[in-house]
C-alpha cells in the first residue's frame, strides 16, 4: 500500500538546522512531483516547498528565503525526499508533512497522498 513516512523532526535551539525525511513507496513515486507543507498551531496547512519528478526544478514558499532546501533520491522503489532546513525560528515550529503531487511539474497544486506528519519545533 502507498506509504509517505516522515522523520527527522526534534527539538532544536533557534539557528540550527534540520534534515527532514520522507520515504514514500507503494506507488511509482519517482514519475510524480513531491512535496512539503506545514501547519503550526491554530493555523491552517501551508506550502512549503516542492520537487518536480526528476529532481530538476524546485518551488519554495516566500517565507523559505533561501533557508530551506527540498531534494530527492529516485535511486530506490522507496523514493527519499527531503527538506534541509536551516537558520531555524521559532515561527517554523509546526507539523511537517510530505505529500505527493497527482503529476510530475513542481508546480502540481493537486496532492493525493499524505504522510503523518513530523513535529519540529524550535526555542528561543
Amino acid at each position: 500500500q502507498v506509504q509517505l513516512v516522515e522523520s527527522g523532526g526534534g527539538l532544536v535551539q533557534a539557528g540550527g538546522s534540520l534534515r527532514l525525511s520522507c520515504a514514500a513507496s507503494g506507488r511509482t513515486f519517482s514519475n510524480y512531483a513531491m512535496g512539503w507543507f506545514r501547519q503550526a498551531p491554530g493555523k491552517e496547512r501551508e506550502f512549503v516547498a516542492s520537487i518536480n519528478w526528476s529532481g530538476g526544478t524546485t518551488a519554495y514558499a516566500d517565507f523559505v528565503k533561501g533557508r530551506f532546501t527540498i531534494s530527492r533520491d529516485n535511486a530506490k522503489n522507496t523514493v527519499m525526499v527531503y527538506l534541509q532546513i536551516n537558520s531555524l525560528k521559532p515561527e517554523d515550529t509546526a507539523v511537517y508533512y510530505c505529500a505527493a503531487a497527482s503529476g510530475p511539474a513542481a508546480t502540481v497544486t493537486i496532492y493525493n497522498y499524505w504522510g503523518q506528519g513530523t513535529q519540529v519545533t524550535v526555542s528561543s
